[in-house]
């Protein structure tokens, strides 16, 4: 990702700055399920993935498919595509802050990664992509996967359009209620860890590391 142009397309305030590159990824790999965004004659296409994520050779890269009949692999190798991953996150009450004169907000993680897809065309390099996603998602399941018949494996790849995506540009965002006092923030904790919405008790965990 080195040496690459960066871009001003994700708005950040001061205080919600996300920048740690190893802490960008292991977002990501925590919650890999993305929205990839690619523009085409001026109408933004969008689909909703699984990816696997891994860094290699100092590289990012993002490995997912299509069902093959989605029109939009027919235009993701044309130009820069986004993945938008986005999780956790939960409306913020007005109630926790001292000062009366306060509004409602949403406080949320997110990090966009640009770059472009190359779909592969050849059998095997999908095959390789299709058991590169099971073993990020379920390694137990490659045994029973590569039980299968070979003539079920193939069909399987028929129905899909399998692609990698090396990331150029990485940004992300944390609105984490940094811009709040202590007691403020300890107070919206409180109220996410006993919420009974998963997202909203991950959420809690990253407030709370704003208080270390």
């Amino acid at each position: 990702m080195q040496g690459t142009k960066k871009l001003n397309a994700m708005y950040v305030p001061k205080s919600f700055q996300f920048d740690n590159p190893a802490e960008k990824i292991a977002f990501m790999q925590r919650y890999p399920f993305a929205t990839l965004v690619t523009v085409a004659h001026g109408l933004p296409l969008a689909t909703h993935l699984p990816f696997a994520v891994e860094e290699k050779d100092g590289k990012v890269i993002l490995s997912s498919h299509f069902a093959a009949g989605n029109s939009q692999t027919q235009y993701v190798e044309t130009g820069s595509s986004l993945v938008i991953f986005s999780e956790p996150h939960a409306y913020i009450s007005p109630r926790h802050y001292d000062k009366q004169e306060s509004v409602p907000t949403w406080d949320y993680i997110a990090v966009h990664a640009y770059g472009k897809c190359r779909i592969e065309q050849d059998a095997d390099a999908k095959l390789i992509l299709l058991e590169k996603m099971i073993r990020f998602y379920e390694p137990n399941y490659l045994q029973q996967w590569t039980s299968l018949s070979h003539r079920f494996r193939m069909g399987m790849l028929s129905g899909l359009t399998a692609f990698t995506l090396e990331v150029t540009e990485l940004q992300g965002q944390r609105k984490l209620s940094q811009n709040k006092t202590i007691t403020e923030r300890t107070r919206i904790i409180r109220q996410l860890e006993e919420s009974p919405v998963g997202i909203e008790q991950d959420l809690a965990k990253y407030i709370q590391n704003t208080l270390k």
